[in-house]
């Protein structure tokens, strides 16, 4: 007796739910990336402004780093979130770095407190600009070596950064001119501008320890009081953002130096009398 022929089970949904995934996996491949790309589009942004000259452009340049180290933060972030971490994205993480916090800060850093000195008021001014830029270029370059010894785990660990982390060096730079405003136009007030930016370039490359603040847990429950205080930081950076933004610069740079300098002293051994 002849049988109906067995049609086989329709395989068109399943066939196309791997081609979904796949698109599905690339688009969260893009999503960190695309952070990535915000990042080096606000230091590109803040070199052009950098260039424009004024003091308004450059406090312009500055936010543009701040919200550069802000989209810095996210990308990694997201990654290890969504399980996203790849090769591509750590080197390409690490291109935007060094123009948002290398090339960029540096531009604004001569451009700021160096760029202004008045030449012919001073003997002294034409070796302050000259010193500028070399100091300047420095910070790229302590940038660039800084974020190499990163990439191949030299530079960090589970509670400390081995090395000034180049988003906070940028930031301190940021910070400052953020504060203050007015180009410098003094050479005094400039040398001491570039003395603090070649300052910052040697925490990077240093082996100066700071945290990391990996270990936090933001999403264990905190007590109301941490919660208040943290609502009082945002509410002082919102209201009050020069002189806040630069203390929490200035405490983040030196509590590296201080910390080392106590382990210093420990590590000293202890004098006998004779």
């Amino acid at each position: 007796m002849a049988t109906d022929e067995i049609k086989p089970f329709p395989v068109e949904a399943d066939e196309r739910r791997p081609l979904r995934n796949g698109r599905l996996r690339r688009g969260v491949y893009m999503l960190p990336s695309l952070f990535t790309v915000l990042n080096l589009l606000c230091g590109y942004y803040a070199i052009l402004e950098t260039f424009r000259g004024g003091a308004g452009d450059m406090d312009n340049a500055a936010r543009a780093i701040g919200a550069a180290i802000v989209f810095d933060s996210l990308d990694g972030r997201i990654a290890r979130i969504t399980g996203t971490n790849s090769d591509f994205g750590k080197q390409f993480d690490s291109l935007a770095d060094v123009v948002s916090f290398g090339v960029a800060p540096a531009f604004l850093a001569f451009g700021w407190g160096v760029k202004g000195v008045v030449i012919g008021r001073s003997f002294f001014a034409p070796y302050i600009v000259q010193l500028g830029w070399v100091a300047s270029f420095a910070f790229v370059i302590f940038c660039a070596w800084r974020l190499a010894r990163f990439n191949i785990g030299m530079a960090g660990g589970s509670k400390y950064f081995v090395g000034l982390p180049t988003p906070a060096g940028a930031g301190a730079i940021a910070a400052v001119v953020h504060a203050m405003w007015n180009p410098i136009e003094d050479w005094r007030k400039s040398l001491v501008w570039v003395l603090l930016v070649l300052l910052l370039g040697f925490l990077m490359a240093s082996k100066v320890r700071y945290y990391n603040f990996k270990g936090v847990n933001w999403g264990r429950r905190r007590t109301s009081l941490a919660v208040v205080g943290m609502a009082l930081i945002l509410a002082a950076i919102f209201r009050y953002s020069e002189a806040t933004l630069l203390l929490i610069a200035t405490v983040y740079v030196a509590h590296g130096i201080v910390l080392e300098a106590l382990r210093k002293l420990r590590r000293r051994p202890a004098s006998h009398p004779a």
